[in-house]
């Protein structure tokens, strides 16, 4: 019998310092960010932040907004929002055309 050789898994969490060097920003920008509520983060009982590594694409995407319209933090976090919402609608909205063409393909 042969056995695979098993990667390590990548954590399921980052630290901050992770997130900040993975994400190639300052800590303290990502500090910023969470405490307006434009990235999602866990504390624990030490009070240290732990992100997911979906919040590295969020944080992408706040960065792409940023530069492309100048706008402050604060302000990405309702567009952030904005765009979310419109994204789950437009999916929704897809379900529902799919379920009354009874499934078939539109093409």
């Amino acid at each position: 019998m042969r056995y695979a050789l098993v990667r390590p898994a990548r954590p399921v969490r980052l630290d901050l310092e992770t997130f900040a060097r993975d994400a190639c920003v300052h800590p303290e920008l990502v500090r910023r960010l969470v405490t307006l509520g434009v990235l999602d983060a866990d504390r624990d009982a030490s009070g240290a932040l732990w992100f997911t590594r979906d919040q590295l694409a969020a944080l992408a995407r706040v960065q792409r907004l940023h530069a492309g319209f100048s706008l402050n933090y604060a302000a990405l976090g309702l567009v952030c929002d904005l765009l979310d919402r419109i994204a789950a609608l437009e999916a929704a909205q897809r379900r529902r055309a799919h379920i009354r063409s009874g499934g078939r393909p539109w093409t």
